[in-house]
Formats: structure tokens, C-alpha cells, sequence
């Protein structure tokens, strides 16, 4: 059985390496403004919950023919604070918007999670959950979040910061699961896979022993 990983983030990929795992990356085409958009009252949770399971059931139609015998594992990652929930900035003007608002207070990373189990390539079973995180900002100064927004990282991740990277630097602390805010929850993951008969010690590449 392959895992196949359907996100471009390096940082889910690497917490599945640590783990253990060595996942197929394909990266879905999934449409998420148009999705959002047909669905305006859904709550936080199930709006990344809807992304996370669109990605997975995008990814697991294009690779079914080529893997017909995998496990596609699907995410997507937002940060709630005051009541909005806010995905990638794009740019450093919004990164640093993000910033001032979130600056010294708490917000929520939420991750929607969706795993598919392809047998003989069809969709067998699934599942599907989200995780939170309590998350708490330092207030960098100016100059420091100047150098931030410089190395680019808070422009491609969920709420302009990371917790593994140089963003690191400006959390004070998490309530929470930590793989979570790093873009998977190795914790629901795990739950997940049970509710479909996985166990993640399946997912183990054997020179990682």
C-alpha cells in the first residue's frame, strides 16, 4: 500500500518523514476560493475539513490508475482569530496585516484532515476529522518582523507563520498538538487510519527502524 501525501507542503512531508512514513507528493488542483464559496455558512472546522477532504478525493482520481492499492492522506490548514479565519497571505502586506492584528494575542490553527484507502483503485473507505491548536503570538519589533516578512516564509503558510521555521522565534506557546500546527495532526491521523482498519506502524519504510 502506498501513502500518497496530497499537499506541496514540505513541512506536512517532513512530519511524515520523521514519523517514519515515505509518501508519494502529488499536489491537487483543487479550486479552494470556489469551494469556499459554495459553501459560506459552514463553520471553520468544516471549511477546512472540506478543503482537506476535496484535495484528497482530487489526488486519489488522478493516481488511482497508476496506484491503484494506496492510502492518500488530504490537509488543509487555516488560522482563526476574532472570528476570521484567514489561509496563506500571498504577499508581505498582508503577512504584516496578519501580524499586527495577531501580535501578543491567541488565535486557533485549525487542519482538516481526509484519508482515503484505494483498493484495486477504488475509493474502499474513508475518513475524515479536524484538529485544533491553541496558538499564542510574541509581538516581534518592527525590525524583526521586517526581517521576517524578508525571508519569505510567512507568505506561503497558513496565518504568515510557522512553528519549525524562523516563526518559531515569535510563538510564545501552544495549547495543543504541535504536528498540528505544523500542518498535520499525527494524533488524528492516527485515529483516522484506525476508523479504516490502518495502523500508522503500516505506513513505517523499514530503513527507518
Amino acid at each position: 500500500m502506498r501513502l500518497v501525501l496530497a499537499s506541496a507542503s514540505p513541512a506536512r512531508l517532513g512530519v511524515l518523514r520523521a514519523a517514519g512514513a515515505d509518501p508519494l507528493v502529488e499536489v491537487s488542483d483543487v479550486d479552494e476560493d470556489a469551494l469556499l464559496a459554495a459553501h459560506p455558512d459552514a463553520d471553520p472546522a468544516r471549511k477546512v475539513t472540506l478543503l482537506a477532504a476535496a484535495k484528497a478525493a482530487a489526488v486519489a482520481a488522478r493516481i488511482a490508475g497508476e496506484q491503484p492499492d494506496a492510502l492518500v492522506i488530504g490537509c488543509d490548514s487555516m488560522l482563526l482569530v476574532d472570528g476570521e479565519l484567514v489561509g496563506k497571505p500571498g504577499d508581505a502586506d498582508t503577512a504584516r496585516r496578519r501580524w499586527s492584528a495577531m501580535a501578543g494575542r491567541s488565535g486557533e490553527l485549525l487542519t482538516g484532515h481526509a484519508v482515503l484507502l484505494l483498493v484495486g483503485g477504488a475509493v474502499a473507505k474513508e475518513a475524515e476529522g479536524h484538529a485544533v491548536t491553541g496558538v499564542r503570538f510574541a509581538e516581534p519589533s518592527p525590525e524583526e518582523l521586517e526581517a521576517y516578512l524578508g525571508t519569505g516564509e510567512p507568505l506561503n503558510v497558513a496565518g504568515a507563520f510557522t512553528l519549525d521555521g524562523f516563526g518559531g522565534w515569535f510563538v510564545d506557546g501552544i495549547d495543543g498538538d504541535p504536528s498540528n500546527v505544523i500542518g498535520i495532526s499525527l494524533p488524528l491521523v492516527r485515529r483516522l487510519l484506525g476508523g479504516i482498519g490502518v495502523s500508522p506502524v503500516d505506513l513505517w519504510r523499514k530503513e527507518s527502524w
